[in-house]
């Protein structure tokens, strides 16, 4: 018989700057707050605070009971946003598991072929598009909510108005709505 899954993990990867903390902080706050999920955040930076390394992960129950481990162990989906952190840790991601890069920054190789399905997201360029590609985070959380229906764009919006700072709550929420209208176009074609 086999073994009944119990948690999902979500591991994010990039480079410091590109908010990817803020990435597992929305994410985790949205299926916490607003789904009512039993959740943990963990969040991981390289020596430099910009440019290093910069890691993020989501751990969501699936039997409604609380998380026993906060660390993922082997990720259902990865989001990668740097070569650097692709390359480090594809490893981490389950065989069949789903994995989404930003297109203008990763170049995926034979190690990606682990993955059931894999997304290549123009992220910056969106962000780009929209004004500000400091948000290519926010397009790749808009991109996962529509893409693995992990998590509802509206809990992601409700997260994203009390998580960021008022100034720049609008073009993050434009980003998210461009990440996921992304997404419906992108499965639409397949």
């Amino acid at each position: 018989m086999a073994e009944r899954k119990t948690r999902l993990e979500i591991f994010f990867g990039g480079f410091g700057g590109q908010g990817i903390a803020l990435m597992g902080l929305v994410l985790g706050r949205a299926l916490a707050v607003h789904e009512g999920k039993e959740v943990v955040h963990t969040r991981a930076y390289g020596p430099e605070a910009r440019g290093g390394a910069s890691y993020s992960s989501v751990v969501i129950s699936l039997t409604g009971e609380p998380v026993d481990y906060p660390y993922p162990t082997i990720a259902d989906i990865c989001v990668f946003m740097s070569q650097a952190a692709y390359d480090k840790h594809i490893s981490r991601l389950r065989e069949g598991g789903v994995l989404i890069v930003d297109a203008d920054l990763v170049t995926v190789d034979d190690r990606a072929k682990r993955a059931g399905k894999v997304y290549r997201v123009p992220a910056t360029r969106i962000a780009e598009q929209l004004g500000n590609r400091i948000v290519a985070n926010m397009v790749m959380l808009g991109f996962l909510s529509e893409a693995t229906k992990v998590v509802k764009l509206e809990s992601l919006e409700k997260s994203v108005r009390e998580t960021v700072r008022p100034r720049f709550i609008e073009i993050n929420l434009r980003a998210l709505r461009a990440g996921a209208e992304y997404a419906k176009k992108l499965l639409s074609s397949a």
